[in-house]
């Protein structure tokens, strides 16, 4: 059996998407699909060893999963690894093959589409800017020729699949990320679907102006020339929006660092982190020295950062950036 495990994001999703659409590189194959929330990245574990014949990974954290990826390769899986976060030690096997890229201004789906020599290009530059690569996507879209209206509609789809991809459990979701895979499977021209009375794109879109109206009246904890961080509320309609408010507000002041604090149930918060897009570093390594911190150098997290040491995370984050 083949496995296929993303994450449930704009960028892991549209990077099998490419992958399974290919026939360039003769990539359609049916397979198991292990996915889930975008903070869900202890995914391989999940693989059934004994079942798996082989296995594609795309967008999750190698490092956060290097246990069960030695398991796999030890029992003789093959393993396509592509990905774009902190990956630590790469396993010396023949089973293994990857692109591995941590550079700020790529992204998984950018990768596959340098190995699929841009044959899903317009699907590669909806996932850049859904992962606010925006420098990157734009300078693909000027590449391929798209005029800035094209643009600015895979810039929406890009983010309306990302904003999808948010919460705290797949309940908080509009879409499981295996039931939207499946659907713009039937999509190779991310354009039908926009154009497409009634479709994911019009739902989601609705779905995210709803939610984004909310998240703009939420509590300023910090506002300083460093750094601003917001708070947001235990509801479903917050933790949908946790990153992509935390990418608007990037955009919107690209010398700050932008945290987004969402109450948990149970006396924790979800954190957002963003570096400033104009020094975009330094994320990956501030959330990972917190518990259930992780990331990349311009994008990070922490899913349960404990109440009591919520401002000596805001003090770290904001002294890195002085």
């Amino acid at each position: 059996m083949h496995y296929d495990v993303f994450n449930g994001d704009a960028d892991g999703l549209i990077a099998l998407l490419q992958l399974r659409l290919s026939t360039q590189r003769a990539q359609p194959k049916d397979s198991r699909l292990i996915t889930g929330v975008k903070r869900d990245i202890n995914l391989l574990k999940l693989v059934d060893v004994a079942q798996a014949l082989s296995v594609t990974v795309l967008d999750i954290s190698l490092e956060k999963n290097a246990e069960a990826l030695n398991r796999l390769l030890e029992n003789k899986v093959e393993v396509f690894y592509v990905d774009h976060h902190r990956a630590g030690d790469l396993p010396d096997s023949n089973f293994l093959s990857s692109i591995i890229d941590t550079d700020a201004n790529t992204c998984t789906s950018l990768l596959v589409n340098n190995h699929l020599n841009g044959e899903f290009v317009y699907w590669a530059i909806a996932a850049a800017f859904g992962d606010n690569m925006q420098a990157s996507a734009q300078a693909l879209a000027v590449e391929v020729g798209l005029s800035m209206t094209q643009q600015t509609l895979l810039q929406e789809l890009g983010i309306y699949i990302n904003y999808n991809g948010y919460g705290s459990a797949v309940e908080d979701l509009h879409f499981h990320p295996a039931d939207l895979y499946h659907q713009l499977l039937h999509y190779p021209d991310p354009f039908v679907l926009i154009a497409e009375q009634d479709s994911i794109f019009a739902q989601l879109k609705s779905a995210y102006l709803a939610d984004m109206s909310n998240a703009r009246n939420a509590k300023i904890l910090v506002d300083t020339d460093q750094l601003k961080a917001v708070q947001l509320s235990d509801q479903s309609w917050a933790r949908r929006v946790s990153g992509v408010y935390g990418n608007e507000l990037a955009n919107s002041s690209p010398d700050k660092a932008h945290i987004v604090v969402t109450q948990n149930k149970n006396s924790t918060y979800t954190i957002s982190l963003r570096a400033p897009l104009n020094n975009k570093q330094g994320a990956g390594d501030l959330c990972a020295q917190f518990p259930t911190g992780g990331g990349r150098a311009a994008a990070a997290g922490i899913n349960a950062l404990p109440e009591e040491i919520l401002s000596d995370f805001i003090d770290c984050v904001s002294k890195y950036y002085l």
